[in-house]
């Protein structure tokens, strides 16, 4: 179903989208800061990728997206889809840096009433096709946490997680 791009963007539906995005990344974010000592190691089972690892690959996703639809707003892809990172700082910087490059093209994109290059029918899928897919990893860490007896409790993640979503400005 192709979606008609002639029309003038609704500004605040799109700032609305937008929002909805970096508040997935504040969540991403926030679980990273709230992870116990040891999380980013966790895993679900025995040979599943560990939490640092889904953190890693969601950037590297980010960014495969970016380059193949909207290049003009590349970054470096790294070497390594899936990377034990150890820092919790430089996890952050990169799905700051990644989210970035996600809100730059589909803003972009939906105001010039360019389709991407090579996904989806609208810019605006891409942001859908990330949300879902963050949301996806978001409960395997959460599940990994649980499987290593370090489960987040609904006290300690509606404020990090669900609260965010449903703030008002």
């Amino acid at each position: 179903m192709a979606i008609d791009m002639s029309d003038a963007p609704d500004q605040r539906l799109l700032e609305a989208l937008l929002d909805s995005w970096d508040r997935n990344n504040t969540i991403l974010l926030n679980l990273l800061r709230a992870l116990p000592e040891g999380g980013l190691a966790a895993s679900a089972m025995q040979g599943s990728r560990c939490i640092a690892e889904l953190f890693t690959h969601i950037h590297f996703v980010r960014l495969v997206f970016v380059f193949e639809d909207a290049p003009e707003f590349a970054r470096n892809l790294p070497e390594e889809e899936w990377v034990v990172e150890r820092d919790p700082g430089r996890i952050a910087q990169m799905l700051n840096d990644s989210a970035k490059a996600v809100r730059d093209a589909v803003k972009s994109r939906v105001q010039a009433g360019r389709d991407l290059n090579l996904h989806y029918d609208h810019p605006i899928l891409l942001l859908q096709h990330m949300l879902w897919h963050e949301g996806y990893h978001h409960g395997q860490m959460k599940l990994a946490l649980k499987v290593a007896g370090r489960p987040m409790t609904d006290h300690e993640a509606g404020p990090v997680t669900w609260d965010v979503w449903m703030r008002r400005k």
